[in-house]
């Protein structure tokens, strides 16, 4: 009989029934204390995470930017060597023009034929030798 003597002892089940909510309290409590410590680490886990992830951002930003300063870089490098190859055939057709201008001229047919030198009495070639004696 001893779950009558319990059921008939009211101020004895009352004070289990309390010490029962009170455990369960205290088990509510510690679950809940122990889920805003995991709550708390995953947030800071999460905001490591965001400060890792916004830090990656910035770098890939940087090399975004040096990427389209090489970009540009290239473009005008390119704008360059078209205008220096436009300007090698400029300087190509010049050098061909001043090239034919200075070749020699065909030789001009004679105005006319080769003289024969003329002899004069002392057997001597006229127009070639200066007498000096007197």
């Amino acid at each position: 009989m001893p779950a009558a003597s319990v059921s008939g002892s009211p101020g004895v089940s009352g004070a289990l029934w309390a010490q029962l909510q009170q455990q369960q309290a205290q088990r509510t409590a510690e679950q809940a204390e122990q889920r805003a410590r995991s709550l708390q680490q995953q947030a800071r886990s999460a905001q490591s995470d965001a400060d890792r992830a916004q830090e990656k951002a910035r770098s890939l930003q940087v090399e975004s930017n040096s990427a389209r300063s090489e970009a540009g870089e290239a473009k005008r490098n390119l704008a360059s060597l078209d205008s220096l190859q436009g300007l090698q055939a400029q300087f190509d057709d010049v050098r061909q023009q001043i090239s034919q201008i200075l070749q020699p001229a065909a030789p001009a047919a004679p105005a006319s034929p080769a003289l024969a030198p003329v002899l004069n009495a002392f057997g001597q070639e006229t127009g070639t030798l200066v007498n000096v004696t007197a």
